[in-house]
């Protein structure tokens, strides 16, 4: 027997329908000398900082840095009886050969992998490697599987990615959560990320516009502007000058140009698109095309190639002609549709997986069943593939320069030749449709009279706010030098650029603005005031890049995973033994709440809210509820004066207690009894009788 293991219950199930495994059983289908099963995403990870000891349960700065020497790993909250059902079927005695089948990528890699090791499974292992969940396409992998152990650099590469997480993520979110007395959620990637975008806020406020002057001359059928002026006064003069004043045209100057068609899409560059012309935010987008490769609609999505492979030059026109039939065009247009193949392959440029391109299921699928999501990203997707295989859009611009005294002023303009790959998302209202600016016919020497003379006031603009349309850009480009041939660069990957912008927004670090279209990411004022206490070996968008590169190399086999670990290490060591807290902090994170005392456990402030007193430190989980039975059984309410007595010197007297056994009423002292448990206990002591 073969054992598949999949990454979704889904892909599982069209995986078993072309291996005619149709025998369901519990988590796994059954037949034809297969069994076929499924993680749900992430089965095992690595365990929390309790499973090295006990006591980190409570942060405490003394025990960091917590860095293992060995990683731990356990079952994750509410997957236990899938990783039961595995663990099974991966020791079952008739099963010789295990294939993963998780996503044909690092983290897909990465799932498998944790469950195998988990199992403690040491049998043959295979690879499924596809790029579309087609029939045809699952079978030909199944004929062409590889050596599971082909992959294990992918492997070392994204363990070692969870690790480098883990010891950043661990020792800098406590130590800055310690020190500043509240929840502050610092990552690796995410910190940069946030960096950015905070860097960018600032530079909006700090601007300041530059007003400048332009002289228009104006005689009804063509306008003619000067350059920009810096002084007002001066130009002023300029206007004096050109009123009432002709124009002498000095030259005539037409170029054609041609604009390329672009490139087909990898992940990051269709969702910048969709967050662009849909408005739909970078995880949206995920969700949608995954859904769509999941229905055989699209081919895999966590790619950063934006080109095919020799082989698919024949499936090229079929594609075309299925896009086009699936796109509701006005039924007055005919099309000559090209396919310039040539634009579109390059196997040197494709590593795990290709571009992201329409299937040949779109030929029996009615797409109006989709959800719109769904439905507006396959459409982006067959419109890219029609662009990329057409002809140039070209275009004729014509510049004239004219001379008014000694004032030199121009006009441009534009006649379309040719829309060439533009004229599909024209028709479908996904792009502007140019206006054709042409200029009436001049003459080099032509004298141009009644020309109206204004000057028009402008302003130098700042910065534009980041969209996930940006950002994406940003975070994919940063640490890429134009004069370097650098093959990696850039902060997260296209598969987790989205899931980091989401987490920002979770712990309220980011937020989005605007309107329903376009929405700009800001900091909030933590986000802020986190980036002004980070030191620059956390918040460095380029250090951040240079991690990745080396996560690169480790798959390469150019680095060893333990030298990226060692030098992870010692930065988080660092961090740790010279941090100083930065003076007036408490600026910076002024707390909103009446502060009762400080945690017994982590040392961060208790404050009051409806329901109990609670530690500032959300992860920390230290609260005493204003319900709690302990008090409630005795008639007593736990009330500001008894919380602080327990927090400042761990007892506090009580009189009139209520006996539930006896019906009588007592005089006590109470304690609280920490274990560093879910709920926080109490301790009577009785006065002795003399």
């Amino acid at each position: 027997m073969r054992l598949v293991i999949a990454e979704k219950p889904s892909v599982a199930q069209s995986i078993a329908k072309v291996l005619g495994a149709t025998d369901k059983k519990e988590g796994y289908l059954e037949g034809n000398g297969y069994f076929v099963s499924w993680c749900v995403g992430h089965l095992v990870g690595l365990a929390g900082t309790e499973k090295y000891n006990e006591n980190y349960k409570i942060w405490d700065l003394k025990d960091l840095p917590i860095i293992p020497q060995s990683f731990e790993y356990e079952v994750s909250k509410g997957k236990e009886k899938q990783i039961k059902i595995l663990c099974k079927l991966l020791n079952d005695p008739k099963v010789d050969v295990v294939i993963n089948a998780c996503d044909a990528g690092r983290e897909g890699e990465l799932i498998f992998r944790l469950v195998y090791q988990f199992a403690k499974c040491q049998k043959t292992m295979k690879r499924l490697w596809i790029s579309s969940m087609e029939d045809s396409a699952i079978q030909k992998g199944f004929e062409n599987l590889k050596d599971g152990t082909g992959f294990d650099l992918i492997y070392e590469s994204a363990a070692c990615r969870q690790k480098a997480d883990w010891i950043v993520g661990i020792n800098a979110t406590r130590l800055f959560s310690l020190l500043y007395n509240q929840q502050l959620n610092v990552g690796r990637v995410m910190s940069p990320t946030l960096s950015m975008i905070v860097e960018r806020n600032a530079s909006i406020k700090a601007f300041r516009p530059t007003p400048f002057y332009t002289i228009v001359l104006d005689n009804g059928a063509v306008v003619f502007t000067s350059e920009k002026k810096e002084g007002k006064v001066h130009a002023e003069e300029l206007l004096k000058r050109c009123k009432n004043q002709h124009l002498v045209v000095t030259s005539i100057e037409n170029k054609e140009k041609a604009e390329k068609p672009p490139k087909l899409y990898d992940l990051t560059t269709l969702q910048r698109e969709a967050n662009r012309k849909l408005g739909f935010t970078a995880n949206q987008t995920l969700e949608y095309i995954q859904s769509l490769y999941e229905k055989k609609l699209c081919t895999y999505p966590r790619t950063d190639s934006r080109f095919l492979t020799e082989d698919m030059v024949d499936i090229l026109p079929e594609l075309l002609l299925y896009a086009l039939t699936t796109l509701r065009f006005p039924r007055d247009e005919e099309f000559d549709v090209p396919c310039n193949a040539q634009l579109v392959i390059d196997s040197s440029k494709v590593t795990d997986h290709h571009a992201i391109i329409p299937t040949k299921s779109l030929a029996n699928y009615d797409i109006e069943q989709l959800p719109y999501g769904e439905k507006a990203v396959l459409t982006l997707i067959m419109l890219r593939l029609l662009s990329a295989l057409g002809d140039n859009h070209r275009y004729s611009e014509t510049v004239v320069t004219a001379g008014c005294g000694d004032v030199v002023f121009t006009t441009k303009g534009k006649t379309i030749l040719q829309n060439g790959f533009m004229e599909y998302e024209v028709l479908l209202n996904l792009a502007e449709k140019q206006d054709e600016k042409s200029l009436p016919l001049m003459a080099e020497g032509e004298v141009i009279e009644n020309c109206n003379a204004e000057m028009k006031e402008g302003k130098t603009s700042p910065p534009k706010q980041f969209t996930e349309d940006t950002l994406l850009l940003a975070m994919e480009t940063t640490g890429k030098d134009e004069n370097i041939e650098k093959e990696f660069c850039g902060i997260g990957t296209p598969a987790t650029r989205a899931g980091i912008i989401e987490k920002l927004i979770s712990v309220n670090l980011l937020e989005r603005k605007g309107d329903k279209k376009t929405k700009y990411l800001l900091p909030t004022d933590k986000g802020n005031a986190l980036i002004t206490i980070l030191p620059e070996s956390i918040q460095s968008p380029l250090t951040t890049a240079e991690w990745e590169e080396k996560l690169k190399f480790i798959e390469t086999g150019d680095l060893s995973a333990n030298e990226f670990l060692s030098e992870i290490s010692k930065t988080t060591e660092n961090l740790v033994r010279t941090y100083d807290v930065v003076k007036g902090s408490e600026q910076l994170f002024p707390s909103q709440n009446k502060v009762i005392g400080k945690c017994p456990r982590c040392g961060s402030n208790v404050i009051e809210n409806k329901k109990g007193f609670c530690c500032e430190n959300r992860t920390c989980g230290f609260a005493l509820w204003k319900e709690n039975k302990f008090f409630t059984s005795k008639k007593k309410t736990l009330t500001e004066k008894i919380v602080k007595d327990l927090l400042t010197t761990g007892k506090c007297k009580l009189t009139g207690c209520y006996s539930e056994k006896t019906g009588k009423t007592y005089n006590a002292t109470v304690s609280i009894d920490e274990t560093g448990g879910k709920y926080v206990n109490f301790v009577l002591e009785f006065e002795k009788r003399g």
